[in-house]
């Protein structure tokens, strides 16, 4: 009997099977597929998810060869495209200054794009073109190492959930119009950024991430946040800008956050400890008492995480106000800062261990008003 000739079971699969199949490749592997036989010709040109990245083509010592490989290939793919395309991701540090960027973008806001993310990085930022603010479909829009700048014309992402700014240079004013003119952001993440007053009004937020200089930070508008993280980057000039307001809101923006399930808060000073110590001295100890609602309560907080904590009076005094005030906390997890300094070394270690055992002596005593309230204190 002669061989029988075996059927093609991959060829035949639901078109639907076939592009999960093809999305789950890199995008150089699933160009190669067009080799196999002449129904996988343009399979991959429909694909609705394009990712690119360094690996897409043959690494190469001489820079300007690598680029020109880089931009020929993603340029050829659009080029070759069918259909829409719903996410489109470019991480690459070699495509800092490449116009051809901006055409890509122009492409894409012709084509349904969704989910857009450009992880750029090295020399100075790319300008983001004003073609992207066509992309009237997104949902999600992440930005690295580049400069926003919002038309005056620009009326906001109306469909858009997810937004991640990352080392962004783009002015408090726009940052803030663009939020509140994304009537369904549910996340939000900004990162890297310097000396920014924040004022955020996002009525279905529910994920926040905050990370680096904030002058002030007022959450005017949340009342779905679930989960809040806040590393702040302490400078001299950020730091005497608190000792110096007697109207900031960052003391106040805790009331506005009845579901709040996960609080995560992270200080790094770039004074040293002897520095920080004279916050010891400070007046209105009794700051979150005054200044938050008489019934200002967590109801549905479990976890609290906070870190690089000194064991100054106003950050007990917040571990104490959120223990008091929180009654089905689970977790509270307290690190203290690592505490590194030279100068007079021996003694100042001495000091530190002294000060984070007190610390741990008077979070012991705090009231808690949860039960079931656990306190966690981490240490390297």
């Amino acid at each position: 009997m002669g061989d029988v000739e075996q059927q093609d079971f991959i060829s035949d699969l639901p078109h639907s099977i076939i592009e999960s199949i093809l999305t789950r490749l890199p995008i150089r592997d699933a160009l190669r597929t067009s080799i196999l036989s002449s129904k996988w010709r343009y399979r991959w040109a429909t694909i609705s998810q394009l990712v690119f990245d360094e690996n897409c083509v043959a690494f190469s010592n001489e820079r300007s060869l690598f680029e020109n490989s880089l931009v020929k290939f993603i340029t050829g793919a659009l080029f070759l495209h069918q259909g829409p395309i719903h996410k489109f991701q470019l991480s690459t540090t070699q495509l800092q200054w490449c116009p051809d960027i901006d055409q890509w973008i122009l492409f894409l806001s012709r084509n349904d794009i969704r989910e857009l993310v450009l992880e750029l990085g090295e020399g100075e930022l790319f300008r983001v073109p004003s073609c992207l603010f066509n992309c009237r479909k997104l949902t999600h829009l992440e930005l690295f190492h580049c400069e926003f700048n919002p038309p005056l014309a620009f009326k906001g992402f109306s469909c858009l959930k997810s937004l991640n700014l990352h080392q962004v240079l783009v002015a408090s004013e726009a940052i803030e119009s663009l939020i509140s003119s994304c009537p369904l952001l549910e996340s939000l993440s900004l990162s890297h950024f310097d000396s920014l007053d924040l004022f955020i009004c996002a009525p279905n937020l529910k994920y926040l991430f905050l990370e680096g200089e904030f002058k002030d930070i007022c959450l005017e508008n949340t009342p779905l946040l679930v989960s809040l993280s806040v590393a702040m980057d302490m400078t001299d000039d950020i730091t005497e800008h608190f000792e110096q307001s007697s109207s900031c809101n960052f003391i106040q923006f805790l009331g506005g956050v009845p579901l709040l399930e996960k609080l995560v808060g992270s200080i790094y000073f770039t004074k040293g400890l002897s520095n920080t110590s004279a916050a010891v001295e400070a007046d209105d100890l009794d700051v979150w008492e005054k200044e938050c609602p008489s019934d200002c309560t967590f109801k549905q907080l479990k976890l609290v995480k906070m870190t690089d904590m000194s064991g100054v009076l106003h950050e007990m005094e917040l571990i104490k106000f959120l223990l008091k005030s929180s009654p089905v906390l689970e977790i509270m997890s307290i690190k203290p800062c690592a505490f590194v300094r030279h100068t007079r070394q021996n003694m100042l270690i001495e000091m530190w261990t002294d000060t984070k055992l007190n610390m741990l002596i008077e979070l012991l005593r705090f009231r808690r008003a949860s039960a079931q309230a656990e306190i966690v204190f981490v240490q390297d």
